[in-house]
């Protein structure tokens, strides 16, 4: 099937400027039409690992199935299942190397199919859209600031200096069932697509994201403009971004 819209899509990801190694792990694939983000945790072997096999596993289960042909059901379903499919490799590799344990990962994988696309998301790991020039987030991060806020019990303001704004709630690899969160949106001539770790989100202002994906520039260049400035802001944590524009074909 032709695709509806022609798609521009780039990664970059980089270790930023305090941590010795990057834990992050990013991908395009336009034949398939699916890109993610995965931000690993659980120290320098273990956290890349975990990312790793989340990626590995979108891979490998996105080959042996024909996306152009899925109804959006079952892109859903296939969505879930890589996720599922890299908690339970997490799990048995921490069970095999007992000194990985506590690794896992936050992570984004979008698909898009039939002029829609699908958002699997797990962690603090971000999808944005911006749309005429409005940037929305369209993930809710699984995190204890940010149940505490959707509570009532602090401010979008105090989340972001919070004492634990790092705990996460909810990651693959972590706890015996994995919840995923679907989140679809349709699709507009124009739309921008941002996934990212939260190396970028923490350290970029939602107005600096928005002035930066608001320039007439291709992705690749937005892309690496974006991390520039999560460096520049202090680049305390690894930096992945994911740029998915799309135009009329």
């Amino acid at each position: 099937m032709k695709p509806d819209f022609q798609i521009s899509a780039c990664c970059e990801s980089d270790k930023g400027l305090v941590r010795s190694y990057n834990e992050d792990t990013c991908l395009v694939n336009n034949e398939d039409s699916y890109f993610l983000v995965a931000d690993g945790m659980g120290g320098a072997a273990a956290g890349e690992t975990a990312s790793a096999l989340f990626r590995d596993t979108v891979v490998e289960l996105f080959s042996i199935t024909l996306t152009h042909s899925l109804t959006n059901d079952s892109v859903n379903e296939l969505i879930v299942k890589c996720f599922d499919s890299a908690h339970a490799r997490i799990l048995s590799h921490v069970d095999q190397q007992p000194a990985h344990k506590g690794m896992g990962c936050t992570a984004e994988l979008l698909v898009y199919q039939n002029s829609h696309i699908i958002i699997g998301h797990v962690g603090d790991s971000r999808t944005y859209r911006l749309r005429d020039s409005e940037l929305v987030q369209l993930t809710t991060d699984h995190s204890f600031v940010q149940k505490q806020a959707d509570l009532g019990l602090i401010t979008k303001e105090q989340a972001q200096t919070h004492a634990m704004k790092n705990l996460i709630l909810r990651a693959v690899g972590s706890g015996e069932k994995l919840e995923v969160d679907i989140i679809g949106s349709d699709v507009k001539q124009g739309d921008l697509f941002l996934l990212c770790t939260d190396g970028l989100s923490s350290m970029v202002t939602k107005r600096q994201l928005s002035e930066i994906l608001s320039y007439d520039m291709v992705p690749e260049i937005k892309a690496t403009m974006l991390i520039d400035q999560a460096n520049y802001n202090g680049g305390k944590d690894n930096i992945s971004v994911v740029l998915i524009e799309f135009t009329k074909s």
